[in-house]
């Protein structure tokens, strides 16, 4: 499949590059391993997102609520903000700020045993919400006092996670979470009104009635909501298989179009037109065991997801950085399709450099067509771009893509750096090895030098006309970044490139 493009510098294209405002972790008590630091490190050493989301803050793993009786048997209440301390600093040490998820119900304050996950969080609506109000208002008044207002109101606040699914709300009951959502509404704008909060961080199950719903709620409550929050998968139902789940790739139009529909649906009301929609999650597959979080493909179209992503929306949230994660318990091997774009040990997987190569474009968007985008450097001149080979199943199709610049006289290089099956493919060298369950360190040190990009450079010299042409040809499952830019030779007395190579 060839493409052609003739590129006009003064174009400016519709591209919200939101692609680092907000990453995913599993539940924010993984934060206290060792593991889960090194890899929130890589990730914001060579990426580096604004903010974090994850659940269980009020889980019991996090200690933070506790009961006790007096000495006339009265129930009293206590909070412990140890292990929160600990992990809000280490976040913002990295440089990265808490988009706070509350949820889920303290044991000790649950009305139901009903709970999600292998570590149990617990989905059921308070005993008293008094109490849940008590608890949300503690928390936000000592990470003010510890981290001062001008900071923590710069931290969204988004109630609850999905509860339009049975498993994390008890009966997926919209009426009981219209309560909670304005007893925490209410709550937190006691403590500030300068604080931001949203929801309802529905998935897209029955999600036109349940925002239809919320944005009524809402309006007949005069509810002055602060964005709204939703989740984004792109697959279908999953094949099961011992360990693991298979699912096939939606269309993506279709899946856009189901975007389009919630950003309509606000603007519907007159008083939460414009209002910003965070997607709090986003990927692929919704099961942290579908190998396919794992391959190239899943990087190629995850790619195409983050050209159109920002188009309706505020912010797009990738579920998850990381691979130290236990919603079905402990994995049992390096790779297992988690949903994080680091595999445990460090090791980058495809889609890391989808985040990174979008990280990396300018401000500007000179094209964005179905396999491509272009940026340019107003005052360079310079362009980066993204090139990718996305597909819903196996084709056997490369693509080429050719870029006509318009260039002044001169000579330019174009740098490339490719990851596809062949270039880039750590899941490949870790099934050559035999698919080990425990990495040696020599094992571990060959898989992550295969997690690297192909670095390739070359030289264009602008013709006549002013136009330089660049081809890029792009594998099935690939995607190429590529970096345009004046090279002219500045030859030392003597030197020559050429006679050297000879």
């Amino acid at each position: 499949m060839n493409q052609t493009f003739l590129i006009d510098p003064n174009a400016n294209v519709l591209f919200n590059n939101k692609t680092d405002f907000c990453v995913g972790t599993g539940r924010i008590g993984l934060a206290l391993q060792e593991e889960y630091q090194k890899q929130l490190k890589l990730v914001q050493d060579e990426i580096g997102f604004s903010y974090i989301r994850g659940h269980g803050l009020f889980s019991d793993d996090m200690a933070i609520y506790h009961t006790y009786k007096d000495t006339n048997g009265n129930l009293c209440e206590e909070y412990n903000f140890t292990y929160l301390d600990l992990v809000m600093d280490s976040y913002l040490s990295k440089n990265i700020r808490p988009f706070l998820e509350l949820g889920f119900m303290p044991k000790e304050m649950a009305s139901g045993d009903q709970t999600v996950f292998y570590w149990k969080g617990n989905v059921t609506p308070p005993v008293e919400y008094a109490r849940w109000q008590r608890l949300v208002q503690a928390t936000l008044r000592h990470l003010i006092g510890r981290y001062t207002l001008a900071e923590v109101r710069t931290w969204p606040i988004e109630v609850w996670n999905e509860p339009n699914l049975f498993g994390f709300w008890k009966g997926a009951d919209m009426e009981e979470y219209f309560k909670l959502f304005e007893a925490t509404f209410t709550a937190i704008k006691e403590v500030s009104t300068e604080l931001t909060v949203g929801g309802p961080a529905i998935c897209g199950v029955d999600d036109e009635r349940w925002l239809k719903g919320f944005l009524d709620f809402c309006s007949g409550r005069k509810i002055a909501l602060d964005f709204i929050t939703r989740h984004h998968y792109t697959t279908d139902l999953p094949v099961p298989d011992g360990h693991y789940g298979y699912p096939a790739l939606r269309e993506h139009n279709g899946c856009f179009s189901e975007l389009d529909i919630s950003r309509a649906l606000i603007d519907s009301y007159l008083e939460y037109k414009d209002l910003p929609i965070h997607i709090t999650e986003f990927n692929t597959s919704y099961i942290p065991t579908a190998p396919l979080h794992d391959t190239n493909k899943n990087a190629a179209y995850v790619a195409y997801m983050l050209t159109r992503l920002g188009d309706v929306n505020e912010s797009y949230s990738y579920w998850t950085f990381g691979d130290i994660f236990e919603e079905n318990g402990v994995p049992f091997t390096p790779f297992h399709g988690g949903f994080g774009m680091v595999a445990n040990g460090g090791i980058k997987k495809p889609t890391f450099w989808s985040f990174k190569f979008f990280k990396e474009l300018y401000k500007k968007c000179v094209l964005k067509e179905r396999n491509v985008i272009l940026t340019a450097d107003e005052k360079s001149g310079y362009y980066k771009g993204i090139a990718f080979n996305d597909a819903l199943n196996r084709t056997g199709e490369d693509l080429k893509i050719t870029l006509q610049l318009p260039a002044d006289a001169g000579r330019y290089i174009l740098i490339t750096k490719t990851v596809d099956e062949d270039t880039c493919n750590p899941l490949k060298v870790w099934h050559d090895l035999g698919e080990p369950s425990s990495l040696s360190k020599d094992e571990l040190a060959l898989i992550k030098a295969a997690a690297e990009p192909v670095v390739k450079t070359s030289s264009i010299i602008a013709d006549a006309d002013g136009k330089a042409d660049i081809t890029l040809n792009v594998k099935e499952y690939g995607l190429i970044a590529f970096e345009i830019r004046k090279a002219e030779l500045a030859t030392d007395r003597g030197y020559s490139y050429e006679r050297a190579n000879e």
